[in-house]
């Protein structure tokens, strides 16, 4: 009987490695991380190994993934270098969304003032905000170079927080003397007139997510006092009729459950000196069945008219966190129409 030819078990390949120098090793340390956190995170999204060595980083791991690796904390390492912040979200931003740091295009001396030098960053009194990906940025620039801008997308793209941070540092630059914040107090599931209390009560929880990021980026007692002024407003949509808003940041948000003629008639409180954001996600309308959103019309109508922009946003722009740009996929696909 014959016997069979067999190859010799072939021993495992080691893993190869990529060794990245820093220069300045005490930097490499805030890069890194308490307890070695970012570089956790790192290691855990991109699927390799990250060992420090003196002021270097050994990577080990898939060659595109080194390479991406690589990238990755570079940009991480200048970011730290220049004093700004390496939090989670930061990180998560420069390994999903590969961002790169230019300048805002289109804009001018004043407005420019409002932004680091190289840096594509909003200042305002307790934060400096950054855009963090291409269409954030147009969108940004945007809320800047038009007297009204449109911002249209699905939840947790930054849409509102962004449009809110310009309005505040409008606000601490002098440009504008008012913020008007405004939202539909539209039911989504629970009845208006069933809540507790009075009026103010039964409107504030609509309003909620604009003082949230109000107080993101004013101290809390400065935003008590400038509301008690007047000099900034936070009210529903049908607060605005009959008004004349100038010298003010407007920002109509949840646009697509304002109804077409409550679109129309907020869009023409613009007054003089004033800069108008309006923000919505056409997949979230809570309107009646059979009304149409005034956000659709809105786009169907003002596309072309001088002085207006749309900027537009997908799951890619998504900030919040990676699970919501794979859920708003996951129902994008889902959707018949």
């Amino acid at each position: 009987m014959a016997l069979s030819a067999t190859t010799p078990p072939t021993a495992p390949t080691a893993p190869q490695e990529r060794l990245i120098e820093f220069p300045d090793n005490r930097v490499l340390i805030d890069l890194c991380g308490e307890y070695d956190r970012n570089l956790a995170q790192i290691e855990h999204q991109l699927g390799v190994q990250i060992l420090r060595r003196g002021n270097m980083l050994a990577v080990y791991g898939e060659p595109d993934a080194q390479i991406k690796t690589e990238s990755v904390l570079h940009a991480l390492y200048q970011r730290v270098e220049a004093g700004r912040a390496a939090e989670p979200g930061d990180i998560d931003g420069l390994i999903r969304l590969g961002v790169t740091d230019e300048d805002p295009g289109g804009l001018d001396g004043d407005q420019m003032e409002m932004f680091k030098p190289g840096q594509l960053e909003i200042k305002t009194r307790k934060k400096t905000i950054e855009p963090r990906t291409e269409a954030q940025k147009a969108y940004v620039a945007s809320l800047f170079n038009n007297e009204l801008a449109f911002g249209i997308g699905p939840a947790g793209t930054g849409k509102t927080y962004l449009a809110v941070a310009v309005g505040v540092s409008m606000f601490l630059g002098g440009h504008v003397d008012r913020i008007i914040l405004s939202r539909p107090a539209v039911e989504a599931g629970e009845r208006l007139g069933f809540l507790p209390g009075d009026m103010k009560d039964k409107v504030d929880p609509y309003m909620q997510p604009l003082y949230d990021a109000l107080n993101d980026f004013l101290p809390g007692k400065q935003v008590t006092k400038l509301i008690e002024e007047k000099r900034i407003e936070i009210a529903p949509l049908a607060f605005m009729r009959g008004r004349t808003l100038s010298n003010a940041f407007v920002l109509l948000d949840e646009a697509q459950n304002a109804t077409t003629m409550q679109m129309k008639m907020f869009l023409t409180r613009l007054g003089e000196g004033s800069r108008m954001a309006i923000t919505g996600d056409r997949s979230q309308v809570d309107l009646p069945r059979g009304i149409t959103s005034g956000l659709r019309d809105a786009e169907r109508i003002l596309k072309g008219v001088d002085g207006v922009s749309f900027n537009y946003f997908t799951a890619k722009d998504v900030v919040r966190h990676a699970l919501v740009a794979r859920i708003i996929e996951a129902y994008a696909a889902d959707d018949p129409a």
